[in-house]
């Protein structure tokens, strides 16, 4: 299915910097995955915004980023990750990044924006942010968490999901709902 199957007339425009595939997700309403090779910077974010407003104006409000091909994003990108997300979050949406390359969520990391996004690494797991919320019970079962850091093998306890550091090596971990801890 190409692009202008989805959106009508969604590729009349393109950016040499910047490839967008868009692809339905059939597993649930309103999600749209969009594959982004390139690079998102001052030049290229007004091509970005007005292409994804065009998915959200189609009624597309569960958004996954797949950024497995995106190899740098200014601060000027993450604003507009920043825009779409306030966008979809009143129509009951929300924004995933999935298969961030360490670069780009360097970046993300350094201007204090990568709590703010669900960042996930597999498919399955995006899909899961549109799937609910974990119900307090079951979380209660999971957390607080006691793993070992995958680098230094250090004991640390996760008392909710999330990223955080290791105390001992300063890596970056991520704890999933369902208590699956990682390289963050």
């Amino acid at each position: 299915m190409e692009n202008d199957d989805i959106i009508s007339g969604f590729d009349d425009e393109k950016d040499e910097s910047l490839s967008i595939k868009l692809k339905e997700v059939d597993e649930l309403e309103h999600c749209l995955q969009l594959s982004l090779t390139g690079y998102i910077d001052t030049y290229n974010s007004n091509f970005f915004q007005k292409q994804v407003q065009r998915v959200i104006d189609e009624g597309y409000t569960r958004l996954i980023f797949h950024c497995g091909g995106l190899n740098y994003v200014s601060s000027t990108g993450i604003g507009s990750f920043t825009a779409f997300l306030k966008n979809v979050k009143p129509l009951g949406g929300d924004v995933v990044l999935l298969e961030v390359q360490p670069k780009v969520f360097e970046v993300f990391q350094l201007l204090g924006f990568a709590q703010f996004f669900n960042i996930k690494d597999t498919l399955e797991d995006s899909l899961g942010v549109f799937g609910g919320q974990l119900t307090a019970e079951i979380l209660d079962e999971l957390f607080p968490l006691v793993f070992s850091c995958p680098i230094c093998s250090k004991k640390l306890k996760a008392l909710k999901p999330g990223r955080f550091r290791c105390s001992e090596c300063k890596s970056v971990l991520a704890v999933s709902d369902s208590g699956q801890a990682s390289l963050g």
